[in-house]
């Protein structure tokens, strides 16, 4: 009876309240729908709105790291285009393994991950990976001096080393069906560069990294040596979590395939992966083809240099190794000008146009004395110059961590001897993971001080020539020859 009062009493509701009965039923129906298409922000209305674009990375020389004039490195490069393309500002969470960067995207703490990662099927069973922005080859690295392997059966009896849950770590996996002996060791907490220098002194016998970090890192340590390739290319490509709210991931392929299609991938790639630094050679080639434009320049030279007390010769050596005295020139540090400044540097010197070549030299020699001013009053020349022109190089920020080094380790760092053997420590995971600012190519401030110097001992040497014939030609009342005039005669056009 009760059962059947109830069902009456439901009957009831329904007749006297059908209009309000049928709307809530409705309502049931079309919530869902309601929640998918405006109730319920997509995740990539949620990164605008939110006003940021978390990626997880590490901090290195194929992704991010700290250079002069602020972050820098392919992966932030092209990972804060897209932030810019959403209108958003880019955070980047260092996350130092692989096993913790692929972990963080799976649970979705950050959006994607941006770390020169190799598309591979083991990984996309777990990772929606973006259109495909480069291509690598997998090198095996072996040490100059010994027997250069040629085939996979030839690494069979070394001693193999790769980083722990990386795509060269997965790729043997796949190869022991085929190669049963085939033995390795697999590393956390290191990075490319280490498994080089792991080569290079001879602590293991192979090696396997990316053809673009090779070409970046090759002259660190030139007895770690390319033996062969282990397959074809492999596509590149961000990691995104599996998910059903596929906008965010949309977003980065159109904006992927928008940056390809409008060339400045490659202008990007060309930057990091395609430059060549200077050889041993670089002072010998300058003191042959000095061309004819450092005349045009040379009041400019003096006149800045007598302002901030430099030599104008030396001021000439910079602009020289900068960008061999091409004011139009674009090296890959994506700076311009004939003292190759960066318009954000260029801004803070009150320096409209980074490309007139007086307001480019004034801007230069007032930066470099920015750097010598910055160094404690303690530290004399010329160790003094040569510390200024690698923070001009690296940045203050990386010089002092290198001090902190050469003083932690015993040596003086008021001393460019002793702080220049600790510069490229600064590339190696195991140093800059405890200093302030980070990684840094350390190696090239040492090169940079070195070339300049080189160039300035051969500038002077012009200099002194061109002033004694100056003087023997006054002395036999032949009509003076200057510096320029000289300079213009014997310039190649």
């Amino acid at each position: 009876m009760s059962a059947k009062k109830d069902l009456l009493f439901s009957d009831l509701l329904k007749h006297k309240f059908r209009p309000l009965y049928v709307l809530g039923c409705l309502s049931l129906c079309v919530m869902p729908f309601l929640l998918t298409s405006s109730g319920i922000p997509s995740l990539l209305d949620r990164v605008i709105n939110n006003g940021s674009l978390s990626i997880a990375s590490s901090n290195g020389p194929n992704t991010y790291y700290e250079g002069p004039f602020g972050y820098t490195g392919f992966e932030y490069e092209l990972t804060e285009a897209f932030a810019n393309h959403l209108g958003v500002a880019l955070k980047i969470k260092d996350r130092s393994t692989f096993t913790d960067m692929l972990a963080s995207i799976q649970s979705k703490k950050e959006h994607f991950a941006a770390n020169n990662l190799s598309v591979t099927p083991e990984r996309q069973k777990s990772l929606n990976f973006s259109v495909s922005y480069m291509q690598v080859k997998q090198h095996v690295i072996y040490r100059r001096g010994s027997k250069r392997p040629k085939t996979i059966d030839d690494l069979l009896d070394l001693d193999i080393v790769v980083i722990a849950n990386s795509s060269h770590a997965e790729f043997l996996r796949s190869l022991k069906e085929t190669f049963p002996t085939l033995t390795w060791r697999e590393v956390d907490e290191v990075e490319p560069l280490d498994l080089l220098e792991n080569i290079h002194s001879g602590r293991a016998d192979i090696t396997i990294v990316d053809s673009t970090f090779y070409i970046v890192n090759r002259n660190i340590y030139p007895k770690a040596r390319r033996a062969f390739d282990l397959h074809e290319e492999k596509n590149i490509a961000w990691a995104f979590p599996k998910s059903d709210d596929h906008s965010l991931f949309k977003a980065a392929n159109s904006f992927l395939v928008e940056y390809r299609d409008s060339g400045q991938l490659k202008k990007l790639r060309d930057k990091y992966f395609e430059h060549k630094r200077l050889d041993e050679g670089g002072a010998l080639t300058f003191s042959k083809h000095i061309d004819n434009r450092l005349p045009k320049w040379e009041e400019y030279f003096k006149t800045t240099a007598d302002e901030f007390n430099l030599d104008w010769l030396f001021i000439a050596a910079i602009s020289y190794q900068e960008c061999t005295r091409n004011a139009r020139a674009r090296p890959y540090t994506g700076r311009r000008g004939l003292m190759i400044l960066t318009e954000r540097t260029a801004k803070g010197l009150v320096i409209k146009n980074r490309l007139e070549v007086e307001k480019s030299i004034y801007g230069g020699a007032k930066y470099l004395t920015q750097q010598v001013e910055r160094l404690p009053e303690r530290i004399k020349n010329p160790d003094r110059l040569w510390m200024a022109l690698a923070s001009y190089n690296v940045g203050y920020g990386h010089l002092e961590d290198a001090r902190v080094i050469t003083e932690t380790q015993g040596g003086n760092p008021d001393l460019w001897s002793d702080v220049k053997k600790r510069l490229p420590l600064l590339s190696q995971k195991k140093y800059y993971k405890k200093t302030k600012h980070g990684y840094a190519r350390g190696w090239e401030p040492v090169q940079y001080v070195k070339r300049i110097r080189n160039y300035h001992d051969i500038l002077v040497w012009h200099h002194e020539s061109q002033q004694r014939r100056l003087a023997l030609e006054l002395q036999n009342s032949i009509e003076p020859v200057t510096f320029t005039s000289i300079f213009n005669a014997n310039a190649v056009n």
